[in-house]
């Protein structure tokens, strides 16, 4: 249990860095795409927020302890802080990255749920898996 109870901490950082890195593109962005980017990039925090409640909930009911403390997500993420004003397409970049790698981590994790017999800490990180699936797909095509 202790390795799922990790797997899901991991993710409780990710997401609270993800929603900051959000925020940070929401107010950063510029350029002729800033109103409908500045829009999307606010979707996307507000879903992660969600998550981010989620999965520490989630945690908390099986027993774990999630992280609760900056220093503590940034010591656990895999996604990396946004350092400056990038230019529009790069911000998109940056995200679509993002929403591959914890993609890639949550299939990770939801293998371990299953390997518990955790359906329902499976069933939260697939309905997560199919909301990024489609997040992946649609910026890949912004981008071309």
């Amino acid at each position: 249990m202790e390795k799922l109870y990790q797997a899901l901490d991991k993710q409780v950082a990710n997401f609270s860095v993800f929603f900051t890195k959000l925020h940070h593109f929401h107010w950063y962005v510029t350029g002729p795409n800033f109103y409908p980017l500045h829009a999307k990039f606010e979707e996307f925090y507000d879903e992660i927020n969600e998550l981010y409640d989620a999965y520490a909930e989630r945690l908390l009911m099986i027993g774990g302890h999630p992280t609760s403390n900056l220093k503590g997500y940034l010591a656990q993420t895999s996604i990396k802080e946004a350092t400056g004003t990038e230019k529009a397409e790069d911000m998109i970049g940056h995200i679509l990255e993002d929403f591959k790698l914890l993609r890639k981590e949550l299939q990770e994790t939801l293998d371990i749920a299953q390997e518990l017999g955790d359906e329902v800490t499976a069933d939260l990180i697939i309905g997560t898996m199919s909301s990024f699936d489609k997040h992946i797909w649609m910026l890949t095509f912004t981008l071309k």
